[in-house]
């Protein structure tokens, strides 16, 4: 008898809207409603809410500019163990290196306070494309 080794059940799912900020709170309550269907605890929850909502008005006002010809993508992955969101704008992106700070006194500049408050949320964010892209990881408490 040999045993297999079972993958965990990962979910996946990809949301599109364009850059303006009336449709994308439209989508974030498309994509909330996907996480909320995987039934995690309610903490877990509403830290990824403020973190994708965060992310999500980041890509809208400094990637698309408010434009609602310019699309922002966004991905989700669900597995138990944690839940991985990817947001994608087409903007040329920013400085990251600010990004990697833990300086608390960015906090306190104009810009910046949203990725303290993203860092204070989930367990990674990390940025690809200069800072057009963002991915925000949450271990999921179970």
């Amino acid at each position: 008898m040999t045993s297999e080794s079972v993958e965990p059940r990962t979910l996946a799912r990809e949301f599109v809207f364009p850059g303006t900020l009336g449709a994308m709170n439209a989508a974030r309550d498309c994509i909330m409603d996907f996480i909320h269907e995987q039934k995690i605890a309610e903490q877990d929850e509403t830290d990824i809410l403020i973190a994708l909502q965060e992310a999500l008005a980041n890509a809208v006002l400094h990637g698309a500019r408010n434009h609602p010809e310019k699309l922002i993508r966004c991905s989700v992955e669900f597995n138990p163990s944690a839940i991985t969101i990817t947001v994608k704008d087409p903007g040329e992106g920013f400085d990251t290196s600010a990004s990697t700070t833990t300086d608390v006194a960015i906090n306190l500049t104009e810009h910046g306070r949203g990725m303290h408050l993203m860092r204070s949320l989930v367990d990674e964010v990390t940025y690809a494309d200069h800072g057009s892209e963002v991915r925000l990881k949450k271990l999921l408490a179970r």
